[in-house]
């Protein structure tokens, strides 16, 4: 399976989820290729945010091999998900999406949450620790969501 995790600049959120995906899928034995990227190209071959990266080594993930990159409307064709991290997000790649079929991979990442009544992952660029840490718990319960739903848990 490959799933893609959607952003706005791919330097905070979604190589967050990216990297807690990927490791969390090796931990449980899954072939789950991952992938981020940004809906804007701002940040094109950047590494994450060295907060992101902070707040992920913290929790013993390192991301410090991502590298950001635009979101393209072939990604519909190349992934089977495509998880945004926000309603905005979403909204823009599937308008992106090349037919109505391909558009209906794309979801939010939140959907998948079970501990978390939050629809949205906020956007932890302009703040501190604590905001990064709040992304951190969210997609740890919405990447778990994904994970039990790829192996048929939910």
């Amino acid at each position: 399976m490959k799933i893609l995790l959607v952003c706005l600049g791919n330097i905070c959120r979604s190589p967050m989820a990216e990297g807690l995906l990927r490791d969390r899928a090796k931990q449980r034995g899954l072939n789950i290729q991952t992938d981020s990227a940004g809906t804007i190209g701002a940040h094109a071959g950047e590494a994450p945010h060295p907060p992101a990266q902070a707040a992920m080594r913290r929790h013993g993930h390192d991301i410090s091999d991502l590298r950001a990159r635009q979101f393209r409307p072939d990604d519909f064709k190349h992934f089977d998900l495509l998880l945004a991290m926000d309603h905005g997000n979403l909204h823009d790649i599937r308008m992106l999406a090349p037919n109505a079929d391909l558009s209906k991979k794309a979801r939010a990442v939140m959907d998948f949450a079970r501990g978390h009544n939050d629809r949205d992952v906020p956007d932890p660029y302009w703040g501190g620790t604590g905001d990064y840490e709040h992304v951190y718990e969210l997609l740890t319960d919405a990447l778990e969501g994904v994970l039990n739903d790829v192996q048929g848990e939910r």
